[in-house]
């Protein structure tokens, strides 16, 4: 299916069709399987432009639907990507329904997926078969003493893996990773974070093991320091030692020079992004606006006037429901009491099965993701009750009603850009 497809298309690939050809990000897949200590996922702006980065997780249903609207808007559009905001492949499920479903009406268009490498190996085929033609693996190190450098820990399953022993077992997947792919006859990029006083002195021998491995380009990503991550005080490499790495690298394996450090819901051509534009089109379909099976929306409030509860303290939520041109409170449900862990957020979801949004002003990582997988998204916000609901059924912008507590931004993602 892939070979029928002009992979010079991709921008990201191929710079002189980058100011002609555009993609767009579908985030759909919020879990990692890594902790990069470059990485923290927990902020976001819209006016941040870099991987991790997102304004709503994209269910996987309305995958198609958002892919029609951003058409409609920017038709150059030639690269379906899924870029996280976490890692597609540690979110196979969701990262391969997307495709899937996407493929079924749009079988000519590229697609890739950007992928620290852990879990990839054993997706390989299916992602072949579903025609992706273009990955990017992340890969920051080739000596797993450097890799533990940059690596908080890397999981498995339910076992997760620290220092050297996490690192060597990430570097195997990845080098499998790339090994499998060339195999399948997939494009492959190797992006790889300079840090300077970690691994800046070592991307060289990376690039050297990228070229044997048959990768196709290498991207180096200058580091961007995050607030509250073990390497926010890191200095970023100057643009001497970026030109320097490039140059050297070049002579291995062909160079990227013109990355973006794309959002995980980028889309437009790269010199002109457009994300911005088609955020209030994703929240909407992210909230389940046109999910006619989940007309409702909960919301945790305190004294029943305003979204001022975290939705791990709520007691109970308030159900509204569309009434003409406005919303109206039809009930109140009660929620499962604390402490019974993760099962709690499945009764939770059982709970609310006819909502679409909850609404909370701060919410744990861990019940967005378990509310996710049930079709419920959660928006930290603040402000009327009544406003925000009603400009959700009328299809407008409430994400102005978001939540803007912090002020840092995520430096990138354990996969790495698109």
């Amino acid at each position: 299916m892939s070979e029928a497809k002009d992979r010079s298309q991709h921008p990201c690939f191929n710079k002189e069709t980058s100011g002609s050809c555009g993609r767009v990000h579908l985030p759909v897949a919020p879990g990692c399987n890594i902790q990069c200590n470059y990485c923290n996922r927990k902020y976001d702006c819209v006016n941040e432009s870099r991987p991790g980065v997102t304004s709503a997780i994209l269910p996987p249903d309305r995958a198609v639907e958002y892919l029609d609207e951003v058409l409609k808007k920017e038709p150059r559009i030639t690269v379906v990507g899924i870029a996280g905001p976490g890692d597609p492949m540690a979110e196979a499920k969701r990262t391969l329904e997307t495709i899937e479903r996407i493929n079924a009406k749009y079988p000519n268009m590229l697609y890739c997926l950007s992928s620290n490498g852990l879990a990839l190996p054993e997706h390989v085929d299916r992602l072949a078969e579903l025609g992706v033609t273009h990955v990017t693996v992340t890969m920051n190190a080739v000596d797993p003493e450097i890799g533990a450098k940059i690596y908080s820990w890397v999981r498995v399953g339910k076992v997760v893996y620290r220092g050297v022993e996490g690192a060597k077992i990430l570097l195997e997947r990845q080098l499998e990773s790339i090994r499998l792919l060339k195999a399948k006859g997939i494009t492959v990029k190797v992006n790889s974070i300079i840090i300077p006083g970690v691994n800046d002195h070592h991307l060289i021998e990376v690039a050297k093991v990228a070229a044997s491995l048959g990768a196709d380009i290498q991207n180096l990503i200058p580091l961007h320091p995050t607030a509250d991550t073990p390497f926010a005080g890191v200095e970023e490499p100057t643009k001497e030692l970026i030109h320097e790495l490039r140059a050297k690298g070049g002579a291995l394996v062909p160079q990227m020079t013109h990355c973006k450090r794309c959002r995980a819901d980028a889309v437009g051509l790269l010199c002109s992004d457009r994300s911005s534009e088609l955020i209030p089109t994703l929240n909407n379909l992210a909230c389940g606006s046109k999910a006619g099976t989940k007309p409702y929306v909960a919301v945790a409030t305190r004294e029943g006037m305003l979204v001022n509860m975290h939705l791990g303290e709520a007691p109970s939520f308030q159900i509204w429901a569309p009434q003409g041109k406005g919303a109206r409170m039809i009930e109140e449900r009660r929620v499962p009491e604390v402490g019974c862990g993760p099962e709690r957020w499945h009764k939770l979801a059982e709970v609310l099965h006819d909502c679409s949004l909850v609404l909370a002003e701060a919410v744990g990582k861990q019940p967005k993701q378990v509310l996710g997988e049930h079709g419920i998204t959660v928006l930290e916000c603040t402000g009327l009750i009544a406003d925000i609901v009603t400009e959700h059924f009328q299809g407008g912008d409430i994400l102005r009603y978001k939540t803007r507590s912090h002020k840092a931004g995520c430096a990138g993602m354990g996969g790495g850009c698109g």
